[in-house]
């Protein structure tokens, strides 16, 4: 059923009669929401009451009113109890009424996603709108529909969802609430006490599929996601300003999306590691040198002396034996750090109070709290279980030879420890030049002093490219929480990339988490596919090769000289711009320069890839990892894959990033 069969264009007025009230009650909801923060403001009620329902009602306010322009619902179901209109989120002219739109999330909603003809789940017609490009959500570019009369036995393919899934990328990245497909909805419902990683190639809807999880399970457990929080982990801000967009227009407000980095910034990144530190530092091995590292500094023989605590006409003492037992007692509990310290203190109390209750009974509240500040049993402590900081531990680790080498013996060869150690150790800690894996390294520590506060859930994109170390930095953040994982094996470009999940999982704390491969790919053309497939033969990882749903889209290989390369990327830029959509010409990091002036000198302005929204990017190699654009011109691909270690997978990642055509330029033979 479309709009063009004249029978139908009463219909199509309705639906657009009821967009309209949509619109009106949407726009009271706001207003609505808005008075209610006024009046919350005046409720009397204990402090904590009335700050919850203020940053309640705040946050409901805030999320209406940052909800992006556009159509009010994409799709509607027809069954025994009347229509329900289907939208990105619930909108209704009173609380009690029923909703003129179902949110997506709800439970209700899943039919539009999973029904068919061979289970219909009570559907008698699903039905999908088409709206104009672009559109901000005026009731009038609501141009068609498509009926499908599942209790007929009918299935199509819906026209409408090709050309949603087709249409050009020009700015950031969109949802695909209308075009969620049944694997991925399974996906994007999972409960939230499960982890779950997603093995996605190229085009297969991967990130989307994070995100909208991330969306329902603040919808559908907002509670112990509130407790708990949320957050969004992304490879860098590149990735980040691209996928900004999507949970605003999910109605979900508030998430933190940040970068690992950002996560455990404890100072500046001022150093640089060469590779074959950074290698070691990022390795699983290191875990075990630094709690080395941290414990070496308790000392069970303590000093060798006894607590001896005056306490009026009587000395209570603790001998120096029972004391190193204690030590040792707690050492073997292996608790955190500090709260070992704690333990210790506590204990050593606890035989001075016995000793106090054998003489003259049960001593007052105000006496334990006294003894336990005691200066003796405080320098005791201090002594045996002294307070650090990360900082001192790694310091004194990367600028000792002998500190290191006793705490990497059996872990580390002695290559490996010399790789580590600091040329010019720094004066103290306070002037450390700290690197990238350093800080790594720091959270490792800070994570063995005190464990850090945890989120609900963690949603992690690129997970193939962390390492083990960066994996227990999540695992950390997400104990008593759970994780959406997700990454391509096929995509891994560091060193330390992963080639199995399993190995990821275990290190991510969560090694009985399921991982569910996606190859249906719905954005990258069946061409540039193929493409792909050929170098994915090459590459040292097993996963399954992609197929693409879309028999569209175009690959074209444009051949000169090496010397004529800036020259054909400027006519392959100037043949792209011939058509609709963006432009992304990607070239290894060292060539991004040539390429630039090229296109300068040709007139033609290139954004950097931190501006999502610009008709023509030039983005180096290295940071193209999960952007898309409609027409991708790859510069030279013996260049990219020779840049670095695991350029062939860095190559892979280039050829996958267009979603309507791809062009290729070489000056050389191509490397697979």
């Amino acid at each position: 059923m479309t709009s063009t069969e004249p029978a139908l264009q009463h219909v199509l007025d309705q639906e657009r009669a009821h967009h309209e009230r949509c619109r009106t009650a949407l726009a009271a909801m706001v207003e609505g929401a808005g008075q209610q923060v006024v009046i919350g403001a005046d409720v009397s009620a204990s402090g904590a009451d009335a700050e919850v329902l203020g940053y309640q009602l705040r946050s409901r306010a805030k999320a209406l009113r940052e909800l992006p322009e556009g159509p009010l619902f994409f799709g509607a179901l027809r069954g025994s109890e009347g229509q329900l209109h289907i939208g990105r989120l619930r909108i209704s002219e009173h609380p009690a009424e029923p909703p003129l739109v179902v949110d997506w999330r709800a439970p209700v909603s899943r039919a539009f996603y999973q029904a068919s003809a061979r289970d219909p789940q009570g559907v008698t017609v699903r039905r999908r709108f088409g709206w104009a490009p672009g559109s901000r959500g005026d009731s009038g570019d609501l141009t068609g529909l498509e009926d499908e009369h599942l209790e007929q036995g009918e299935t199509r393919d819906s026209e409408i969802v090709a050309r949603e899934i087709e249409r050009p990328r020009v700015g950031p990245m969109r949802d695909i609430a209308a075009t969620i497909q049944p694997e991925q909805d399974d996906l994007v419902r999972g409960d939230l006490a499960l982890s779950v990683c997603v093995q996605g190639a190229p085009g297969t809807g991967k990130t989307a599929v994070g995100l909208h999880r991330a969306a329902y399970l603040l919808y559908t457990y907002p509670q112990r996601i509130r407790r708990g929080g949320l957050l969004i982990l992304g490879p860098n801000r590149t990735f980040l300003s691209y996928i900004a967009e999507v949970l605003p227009a999910l109605g979900e407000t508030g998430v933190r999306q940040s970068t690992l980095g950002e996560e455990i910034a404890r100072g500046p990144v001022r150093g640089v590691d060469d590779e074959r530190a950074a290698v070691v530092k990022h390795d699983a091995r290191m875990a075990g040198v630094l709690r080395r590292a941290l414990y070496a500094r308790v000392r069970p023989e303590g000093n060798g002396a006894e607590i001896a605590l005056p306490d009026g006409a009587y000395r209570w003492r603790v001998p120096a034996g029972q004391l190193a037992r204690i030590v040792t007692e707690v050492r073997e509990e292996e608790p955190p750090y500090e709260v070992g310290r704690e333990r210790l203190r506590a204990r050593i109390v606890r035989c001075l109070r016995e000793q106090v209750e054998r003489r003259a009974g049960p001593p007052p509240g105000a006496w334990v709290r006294r003894i336990e500040r005691a200066r003796p049993v405080s320098a005791y402590v201090d002594a045996v279980w002294p307070r650090v900081r990360p900082e001192e531990v790694v310091a004194g680790l990367l600028g000792d030879e002998a500190a290191l080498a006793a705490a990497a013996e059996g872990l580390l060869d002695a290559g490996e420890q010399r790789a580590l150690l600091w040329e010019r150790p720094p004066r103290s800690w306070k002037s450390a030049r700290w690197s990238a894996a350093d800080l790594v390294l720091l959270d490792e520590v800070a994570g063995l002093i005190a464990h850090p506060e945890g989120y609900g859930h963690v949603v992690v994109d690129e997970a193939q490219d962390l390492s083990p170390m960066e994996c227990r930095v999540i695992a950390r953040r997400a104990r008593f929480g759970s994780l959406t994982v997700l990454g391509d094996l096929a995509q891994g470009t560091t060193p330390w990339a992963a080639r199995a999940w399993p190995t990821v999982l275990a290190h991510l704390g969560k090694p009985d988490a399921a991982v569910v491969t996606l190859t249906t790919g719905f954005r990258v053309p069946q061409a540039v596919v193929g493409l792909a497939n050929r170098l994915l033969e090459r590459l040292d990882v097993e996963v399954p090769a992609a197929r693409s749903l879309r028999g569209d889209g175009e690959l074209r290989m444009r051949e000169t000289t090496v010397d004529g390369v800036p020259g054909a990327v400027v006519a392959a830029v100037r043949d792209a711009l011939g058509r609709e959509g963006s432009v992304g010409v990607v070239a290894a990091d060292a060539d991004v320069p040539r390429v630039r002036t090229a296109l300068d000198a040709a007139g033609i302005g290139a954004a950097g890839p931190d501006e999502p929204g610009a008709r023509v990017a030039l983005v180096p190699a290295s940071v193209v990892k999960g952007l898309e654009y409609d027409h991708v011109v790859a510069v030279e691909p013996a260049a990219i894959a020779e840049a670095e270690e695991r350029g062939l997978h860095r190559l892979y990642v280039v050829l996958t990033r267009a979603v309507s055509r791809l062009e290729v330029v070489r000056g050389r033979e191509l490397p697979f």
